[in-house]
């Protein structure tokens, strides 16, 4: 019987060993699926990613659009890749515990260029890449400053351009700004960001972050466009916007700066720039017209608004086209109790609307009634700037009192009438 018993053992024994060999065959399958997936993700991540643009924000690559071939800023040239040479990628050393909190660093009295900038350019590069930046047009908009706008300083624009050959990307660094007016009265300080545009399509748009309560923000945030070819970049223009981001009504805008980039030469590498912010310039005397039809029905106690049309809008923008849409709101007794806003028409001073819009009255009688109009340019990924305002009411003022009275006066009547429109 004794040998009956060993074997007995011994068969008790093959499920655990069995049961050890599989544990091992799992743990190796699952680390070997593990490595294979981080080989393919590192293979993917080393390739140059299809999209329209790159924003770097303190080392953090965001990748917002895929770019469409359709939508691609130009055709790749294969003979420019080939004759021209890689342009090779400076590093720029950032120091982040010399920084406060909104990411400023401290106040020192090193110039641009100075043998201990980060960038390492010399001072004689520097005056070169400003002479070369410097065209008619630029020259021009800096010296036909009026006396006013000279006295009243609202700050300096730091910012790079550099071209990556390799990539066929067209590179714009923010660094900084300095000097910027307060714009909250109470503080005494500003909230400021920056919006871009590339001109003169306006298809690319990109905007930094807020940086809060600094009159010396220091952004240093990376654009990168792709698709973009170095034969095309004279053409180009860019337009920089300067804002402070306002809580609770629309952002105050602090000036702006246009850089043409014809005559900038930009295959001997990064050129840093800096340029002085002036006042919006709003290229238009007045803020437009607008054609509104009213009828008032008695019987059903309803308004019946007409956005017909408006014209000679003005041009807010350095590209000089809007792209316009209307608010109506309607208020009763100084509180809105409904609004409706029409369809954005594209890149007109001129839009044609005709959209309709009915509201039910609370009460009888217009005495208490008013209709609100707010012509905006719609912008895309930013608040949209208001362009001008109409208020027709029994207090309103002007061609609006006049239009009101004559809808109470005339009920169940279309009656249609341009207006000039206001300071929003």
């Amino acid at each position: 019987m004794a040998p009956i018993a060993t074997s007995r053992e011994e068969f008790d024994e093959i499920p655990t060993v069995v049961g050890i060999f599989s544990a091992f065959g799992l743990v190796f399958t699952v680390s070997l699926f593990a490595w294979i997936c981080c080989q393919r993700k590192s293979s993917k991540s080393s390739k140059t990613p299809p999209y329209k643009f790159v924003h770097v924000l303190k080392g953090v690559d965001i990748y917002p659009e895929n770019l469409n071939s359709k939508k691609k800023f130009g055709g790749d040239d294969k003979n420019d890749v080939k004759n021209k040479p890689a342009v090779p990628k400076n590093s720029l050393h950032l120091d982040l515990e010399k920084r406060d909190l909104n990411g400023n660093f401290p106040k020192t009295n090193l110039k641009v260029g100075s043998p201990s900038d980060p960038e390492n350019v010399t001072p004689k590069l520097l005056l070169e890449g400003e002479k070369e930046a410097v065209s008619p047009d630029s020259l021009k908009s800096s010296t036909s400053l009026t006396s006013e706008e000279k006295q009243e300083k609202l700050g300096t624009l730091f910012f790079s351009l550099e071209y990556n050959f390799e990539k066929k990307a067209f590179v714009v660094n923010i660094k900084e700004a300095r000097g910027l007016p307060a714009m909250d009265e109470q503080s005494m300080t500003s909230d400021p960001y920056i919006k871009m545009t590339i001109l003169p399509e306006k298809k690319h748009k990109v905007k930094t972050r807020v940086l809060r309560k600094t009159l010396d923000p220091a952004f240093d945030e990376t654009f990168t466009f792709y698709g973009i070819p170095y034969t095309q970049i004279q053409e180009l223009a860019l337009h920089f916007t300067i804002l402070s981001f306002d809580r609770f009504s629309r952002d105050d805008i602090i000036g702006e700066v246009l850089i043409p980039l014809s005559g900038i030469e930009l295959s001997d590498g990064k050129m840093l720039m800096n340029r002085e912010i002036i006042k919006r310039n709003v290229r238009s005397s007045g803020r437009g017209e607008l054609l509104i039809s009213l009828c008032y029905q008695s019987t059903t106690n309803t308004l019946t608004v007409v956005v017909l049309k408006a014209r000679h809008l003005p041009k807010y923008d350095v590209s000089g086209l809007s792209d316009p849409y209307v608010k109506v709101n309607l208020y009763h007794a100084k509180k809105r109790i409904s609004k409706k806003k029409t369809h954005v028409k594209k890149c007109t001073p001129n839009a044609v609307f005709n959209e309709l819009f009915v509201f039910d009255i609370p009460c009888e009688g217009l005495e208490e009634i008013s209709v609100e109009f707010l012509v905006l340019d719609s912008e895309r990924g930013s608040r949209n700037e208001v362009i001008g305002r109409l208020v027709l009411g029994a207090t309103a003022e002007g061609t609006g009192g006049e239009h009101w009275k004559e809808i109470c006066d005339f009920p169940r009547r279309q009656i249609a009438k341009w207006h000039m429109l206001c300071d929003g």
